[in-house]
């Protein structure tokens, strides 16, 4: 069912407003380039109109923290069916850029602009060249799609291809214009399916089974506390939340803290739960986490804002280690997702390295 938009003032009487339209397409994407929040808080955007070589320009392109790409397509004059098919060929292209024709299309949109540089400010990360672009997800923008293009993107989306629409209606209030947004897909699942779909360079192999983990960092995240409690956990943005459905009981996880080294091995107990639920265990018996933990002050802050709040996954160690005897070989995997499923040989390699240093991971949990 196509997705419909309503405001309606609040009162004894309420009424809804009336919709309208932008007086011209172009300025949703100069609204949308100047405010990029409008579309997502966690992206960053590198590229405007840029040409494809296939006949066509790309709308926007952006890029996510984990160093994926997200090509932004606007419906202008097109038919729901004609955005889709343009916009699968325009991935077929951003697919294949390489680090440097990234640099490139950066420098163009921002006027010489150093793109690790300004990542590295947007994001508080360096740039690894070798994760630039190992996946990507398509994001169309509509102020509506027909049933039968709503059907094709939700089956993409189902079978882990990263595509979604987000719809935008316009209203009139007054002598102003207010603009809605709503999405068809959570967009964590996009995410996630953008996380799960990385791209391989080189030889490829099947996932061996085995679940990275990004814990990070220092100054809001705790691992003496994650040691002590049992537990994984990711917030501040539900793009490193979102991440954290992946798992489910009996799966295990490697754990890396960002710019330190791998900490410790484990198997997941219980699935997600949020930081209002979570609870851990103290010698004075079970507690919400938010009485105990290290940085629970600072969780508090948005114990009202499912969007920035804090969320955990139980685990049982298997093996650790404190972070100052980290484990942190060149040619280690390494990766920003709160949590993802590598497919590439350095993955499998960082496993069996890995094995070597924690020597209980096979141990019964």
């Amino acid at each position: 069912m196509p997705i419909k938009h309503a405001i309606w003032k609040v009162g004894t009487d309420p009424a809804p407003l009336i919709t309208t339209k932008l007086t011209n397409e172009q300025l949703l994407e100069d609204m949308i380039v100047a405010a990029p929040q409008i579309l997502s808080s966690e992206w960053m955007l590198i590229g405007r109109q840029e040409h494809t070589g296939m006949g066509g320009r790309i709308d926007l392109l952006a890029i996510a923290p984990d160093a994926s790409l997200v090509l932004i397509e606007l419906k202008r004059n097109r038919t729901p069916r004609e955005i889709v098919a343009q916009a699968l060929d325009y991935a077929s292209w951003v697919e294949q850029l390489t680090a440097d024709k990234i640099v490139q299309i950066y420098q163009r949109f921002s006027k010489g602009g150093d793109l690790g540089a300004d990542f590295r400010r947007r994001f508080g990360e360096e740039l690894d060249e070798e994760t630039l672009n190992e996946s990507h997800q398509i994001i169309l923008v509509a102020a509506e799609l027909d049933d039968s293009t709503e059907r094709i993107i939700t089956y993409l989306n189902a079978r882990d291809i990263a595509i979604n629409v987000v719809f935008f209606q316009v209203f009139q209030h007054g002598t102003e214009q207010l603009l809605s947004r709503a999405w068809l897909i959570d967009p964590g699942e996009t995410q996630v399916n953008a996380a799960t779909a990385t791209k391989v360079k080189g030889e490829k192999e099947r996932w061996n089974g085995e679940f990275y983990v990004s814990f990070g960092g220092a100054d809001y995240r705790s691992w003496d506390d994650a040691m002590k409690y049992g537990f994984i956990s990711g917030g501040g943005g539900s793009w490193y939340s979102q991440t954290l459905k992946l798992l489910s009981p009996g799966d295990r996880v490697w754990v890396k803290v960002p710019k330190t080294g791998y900490v410790g091995v484990g198997i997941v107990k219980e699935a997600v739960q949020s930081m209002n639920d979570f609870k851990v265990m103290t010698p004075a018996g079970e507690r919400p986490c938010l009485e105990v933990l290290k940085f629970a002050d600072l969780y508090k802050q948005h114990v009202n804002d499912p969007e920035r709040a804090e969320y955990f996954v139980r685990v049982e160690w298997l093996d650790t280690l404190p972070t100052k005897q980290a484990v942190n070989e060149l040619g280690l995997f390494g990766n920003q997702n709160t949590v993802c499923q590598p497919s590439t040989p350095k993955w499998r390699h960082t496993v069996e390295r890995l094995k070597t240093h924690f020597t209980n991971w096979n141990r019964p949990a």
